[in-house]
């Protein structure tokens, strides 16, 4: 089977190219799939920046070995579909996979590259292909007063406009429950899977207690920074928590996000220099796991929230104890995921310390927590993710073969039953049986099989 993934992609600095390479690494282990990554055209991310807030050079960064990396598109321009369809075109692959947030394209400064972007994957299918979609977000359930947006009733129109031809994909998937819910009931959507987020890992790594509070408890934040996820309320929170836990260590670590060049390396300027603060900027992908392993608790210190949090599943990865900003999103996230999450008030920068303090201090639920999130991780390691998503793939493959053949009419229905339009990739049941027959002999995939 052969797959275009369509997303950022390292060395590139912009949003999800992590998410697209541990897609993308995984892809690689299935010997029967044939990966190509069609992905942004390398250029300066001012916004990106090492630990003394120098911008990233991206001439000294090079593609990841191992990779079939085509950089056929590029940040900002209104051209990205006819060049990403001319290339769809050369590989002729069976699935065209997008991983994408609205802004993938362009940003809200430049809306019409921005549609322009968000309207490939419908393009690519009226060409023939099968496309998918990972949604990361929907802006419905964006404070876009949190995150700086200006003329919102104007940008609520156009993202309207732009989630209907993202719809307009064979499939797409979204990660939190109330976003599947509203693209169903506001929409009147019947191509949207419920999927998961995942860790980035093939198997989750348990806690190591030897690393953490040696020396110091370490507070971990990690982002792209400036927008909704911001550092005022934690940087007034921190001088609380040391008051009460006088060993505790702050690292706040990740790019600014690109529509605010420099907003962490003014905040670090705004900070004492007494305070135990590490700024590290962005952080390579190797260390992650140290990163990670050394922290006692990973805070999301956010206004608002645009998607599943990346930072809240890697602590899961590695057994790490969450604090998080008291915002909808992330309470679906953690019941629906189980996650052992302590919420504060958004902008309570006392709540804040307490429910930080209450795990410096607690040794006992500090382990209670990181063995809570730890379990959560093994149940959704990115192996279970990538095999959900490749179950839906050869199903619809095995649809688009018997058609082909002739065995069902070329308009023949093939939908999601009432109860697999609302669960996962791995639980979609489809119709009819004669097809799920036909990919349990030729792909040895049942569409009663789950993780």
């Amino acid at each position: 089977m052969k797959i275009c993934l369509v997303g950022t992609f390292p060395p590139s600095g912009r949003q999800l190219n992590e998410y697209s390479f541990h897609l993308a690494r995984e892809l690689r282990r299935h010997e029967d799939v044939g990966l190509t990554i069609l992905s942004d055209e390398l250029t300066e991310c001012e916004f990106a920046t090492d630990e003394n807030g120098n911008p990233l050079k991206i001439e000294d960064q090079s593609e990841l070995p191992g990779f079939d990396v085509v950089r056929c598109w590029k940040f900002g321009s209104m051209t990205n579909p006819v060049r990403l369809l001319k290339e769809i075109r050369r590989i002729n692959p069976d699935i065209v996979w997008f991983n994408l947030v609205f802004s993938s394209f362009a940003t809200p400064e430049n809306p019409v590259a921005a549609f322009a972007g968000l309207s490939a994957p419908a393009l690519v299918r009226a060409a023939g292909y099968f496309t998918h979609i990972t949604l990361h977000h929907i802006l419905e359930h964006v404070d876009f007063a949190a995150a700086g947006v200006k003329r919102e009733r104007l940008f609520r129109v156009g993202t309207e406009l732009a989630t209907k031809a993202l719809l307009k994909a064979n499939s797409v998937s979204v990660l939190l429950p109330g976003y599947h819910q509203t693209l169903l009931e506001k929409y009147g959507a019947d191509n949207v899977l419920l999927g998961t987020h995942g860790t980035f890992a093939t198997a989750a790594t348990p806690p190591d207690f030897s690393k953490r509070g040696n020396p110091g408890k370490r507070i971990l934040a990690i982002g792209h920074w400036g927008t909704y996820k911001r550092l005022e309320t934690l940087m007034e929170a921190f001088p609380k928590v040391l008051e009460k836990a006088p060993d505790a260590r702050l690292v706040i670590a990740g790019a600014n996000h690109h529509q605010r060049p420099g907003y962490w390396e003014s905040i670090r300027a705004a900070q004492p220099k007494h305070l135990p603060i590490d700024f590290k900027g962005y952080v390579a992908e190797e260390d992650i796991p140290e990163l990670y392993q050394s922290t006692s608790v990973l805070v999301l210190p956010y206004d608002s929230a645009t998607g599943s949090s990346g930072p809240a599943h890697q602590a899961c990865e590695y057994g790490v104890p969450i604090v998080s900003a008291d915002l909808p999103d992330f309470r679906g996230m953690a019941h629906d995921e189980d996650m052992a999450i302590r919420f504060y008030e958004r902008g309570n920068a006392d709540d804040l310390a307490d429910q930080l303090c209450a795990i410096l201090l607690s040794p006992e639920l500090e382990h209670e927590m990181a063995e809570h999130n730890f379990a959560a991780g093994v149940d959704m390691t990115i192996t279970n993710v990538v095999n959900n998503y490749l179950r839906w793939f050869r199903l619809n493959k095995a649809k688009r073969d018997i058609r082909a053949s002739g065995l069902l009419p070329a308009r023949a229905p093939f939908r999601m039953d009432p109860a697999g339009s609302a669960a996962r990739p791995a639980q979609m049941h489809l119709q009819p049986a004669l097809v799920a027959e036909h990919a349990e002999q030729t792909d040895g995939v049942s569409s009663r099989t789950t993780a």
